[in-house]
């Protein structure tokens, strides 16, 4: 084992896609908790793929892809918002809407200009190899952002997270908070969609926070737990995935599965045993 971390460790590209993915996957574990108690968890697949159609753009012009991608998946999280809000079209259909449009512009362009090369390839399913220096530069920075602005309001996060219509008798302004979660979560999707790819990212959010209600009771203990979990699972994935040689972004969602069977059977036997 001590041999098989030396090697792991001896590759910089290695090294820089756990530094990211470890950001990335507490991130997506922390807005997760939030996504999923509000049902709108499914909120990651529809950027993810709002992200593959930004990235094909980019691509397409030969422009930066977290340059384009970043503000065009921002923008897409506030129209989703904006669409639930306003319009006949709620939570899972809006965004089923602009997921499916946005995949199909991405899949035209690309087909139309780089074919679906290996760049793509690793767009949709992820790759560790293709983190450059300055992608982690920049993808580090995001990170830190985005955990800074959900520690400086986790309080209101929570009270529009359980309770918005109480939140807003109380005097916060849950409209605005909610963007900030949708801010986040965009921000989180473009970063980790260079290591998960467009097709898996939404799994760290999904799978840490339900994986932690299994066997937490407390907002607070399942936003810890769920980061742990987060952060151990993708590092399982990577290791996983360099000793099987199996796909990375596979790897880290095949982790959060066992780990999710475990406290899901943890949570049956204290229930069963609490009852007794």
């Amino acid at each position: 084992m001590g041999e098989l971390f030396r090697e792991l460790f001896s590759y910089s590209f290695i090294s820089r896609a756990l530094v990211v993915g470890i950001l990335v996957a507490l991130c997506a574990a922390l807005l997760g908790v939030s996504l999923v108690l509000k049902r709108y968890s499914m909120i990651g697949d529809g950027l993810s793929h709002v992200g593959f159609g930004a990235l094909s753009v980019a691509m397409a012009m030969n422009v930066a892809p977290l340059a384009v991608s970043v503000p065009v998946v921002v923008i897409a999280a506030f129209l989703l918002l904006r669409i639930s809000e306003t319009s006949k079209i709620k939570g899972d259909a809006a965004i089923a809407l602009i997921a499916s449009s946005a995949l199909a512009i991405g899949v035209i362009v690309t087909s139309l200009t780089t074919g679906m090369n290996t760049d793509v390839y690793g767009y949709m399913f992820g790759s560790i190899l293709a983190m450059s220096g300055g992608d982690v530069v920049l993808s580090v920075a995001l990170s830190a952002v985005v955990l800074l602005l959900f520690v400086c309001f986790y309080n209101k996060i929570f009270s529009v997270t359980f309770d918005e219509a109480f939140a807003q008798a109380t005097g916060t302004n849950a409209r605005l908070y909610n963007m900030l979660i949708a801010f986040l979560t965009a921000i989180t999707i473009v970063v980790g969609m260079r290591i998960m790819g467009a097709m898996l990212i939404s799994s760290l959010i999904i799978f840490p926070a339900l994986t932690s209600m299994r066997v937490c009771r407390s907002f607070k203990g399942v936003v810890v737990t769920s980061a742990a979990v987060s952060v151990v699972c993708f590092f399982a994935g990577i290791v996983g995935s360099f000793a099987f040689s199996t796909p990375a972004g596979a790897s880290v969602v095949v982790a959060n599965i066992a780990v999710f069977a475990c406290f899901w059977l943890a949570g049956l036997a204290r229930s069963r045993f609490g009852k007794a």
